[in-house]
């Protein structure tokens, strides 16, 4: 029964159920107005049983919860990201913005929802060789030619190992630009590696050169996910092993060592040359500075008999006599000096036998 029936259930618009017979002339008594106020009554009461809560006030209790959900829907938009995270806004699945660790806000669902990816965790990447934990085996590390093989710009075949660190840059940009971050950077570090490689002489790879094919890997790679937008940033590459492939290492160590050993002549060459070429040079010099030495010597000497020559020319002329007997004097006492002598006066008297002394010329001869 409906409502409004419920509410006029016995009743009639006039007041009464209805004519009632009698009397034999067919009248009946006259039926009054229904009450305006009783029926609004019964309209009220009718209506607060479906209302919970009671007669009076029913409508209350249910705005005050809905408040209470609504409160609670709204601060459902608040989230905390951690020191290690960044928080990725999503607004009916659509990227709005990133934020930084903290206390933050977004609309609640199903309007936003917030991803919050690990932004400082290392991530590694193994390219030429996988480990025991991504091969799937117990122990050991398994080898990937396909990756790990590589031409040098000598034309020989390196065989080259290698890791790649990295972790997320920007959040946003990690999440929605690229498909597959992982096969990312492998793909684009197996790139530049392969580059680089094709560029060095393998002497240079097998010993002082990888640090800078390190270097070198890295700043290619990091150039290559900026360009994607990626969202990444590459920390570092590690080289784990650069070695001839196994069918020809034999012969490379013996190539190895025939240039070790010719390193090691060369160096032994250069040390003979560094000791033999600085004492020639000195007796060199010595030979030079004395031959300027008596070629000055000589000179001075010849200026000098040059000089005293024509002095002595000069006082010739201007005295004959006194120069030759100056230079007569002169002479006989340069060789009478070295000579055993004996001098006797002219007014000694012709008794005076000569005397030449044997056993001391004999004395002196043996002396010298």
């Amino acid at each position: 029964m409906s409502l409004i029936g419920s509410i006029f259930k016995n009743q009639s618009p006039w007041g009464s159920s209805g004519p009632t017979g009698g009397g034999g002339n067919g009248s009946g008594s006259r039926r009054e107005p229904p009450n305006i106020d009783e029926l609004i009554r019964n309209i009220q009461n009718k209506i607060n049983r479906f209302m919970p809560g009671g007669k009076s006030g029913g409508g209350k209790p249910i705005v005050l919860g809905l408040l209470i959900l609504l409160v609670i829907w709204v601060l459902s938009g608040l989230y905390r990201v951690l020191p290690d995270e960044q928080g990725v806004v999503l607004r009916f699945g659509k990227y709005v913005n990133t934020t930084q660790p903290g206390l933050n806000y977004h609309f609640p669902f199903p309007i936003e929802r917030v991803l919050k990816p690990k932004v400082t965790k290392v991530n590694r990447i193994d390219v030429g060789f996988r480990g025991a934990s991504d091969s799937g085996r117990s122990s050991g590390v398994g080898e990937v030619p396909e990756e790990s093989l590589m031409l040098t710009g000598d034309e020989n075949i390196v065989d080259i190992n290698y890791s790649v660190f990295w972790v997320i840059k920007d959040a946003g940009k990690f999440l929605f630009n690229i498909q597959s971050p992982v096969e990312t950077v492998k793909a684009t570090s197996e790139t530049a590696m392969r580059e680089v490689i094709a560029k060095s002489e393998i002497q240079s790879i097998l010993t002082e050169g990888r640090s800078n094919i390190e270097i070198e890997v890295q700043e290619i790679t990091q150039a290559i996910l900026d360009e994607y937008g990626s969202g990444i940033q590459i920390t570092q590459v590690q080289t784990q092993k650069a070695d001839p492939p196994d069918q020809v290492i034999d012969a490379f160590r013996d190539v190895q060592a025939a240039r070790a050993d010719m390193e090691r002549s060369k160096n032994e060459a250069e040390a003979y040359a560094n000791d033999v070429i600085p004492r020639a040079r000195g007796e060199a010099q010595k030979i030079l500075q004395a031959a300027e030495a008596y070629k000055k010597e000589v000179v001075a000497k010849a200026e000098g008999e040059a000089s005293r020559f024509l002095a002595i020319y000069n006082e010739y002329k201007n005295a004959k006599a006194v120069t030759q007997e100056r230079m007569y004097l002169e002479t006989m006492e340069k060789v009478l000096a070295d000579i055993d002598k004996v001098i006797i006066e002219k007014n000694a008297g012709s008794g005076v036998v000569p005397y030449l002394p044997l056993p001391e010329l004999s004395k002196k001869k043996v002396t010298n």
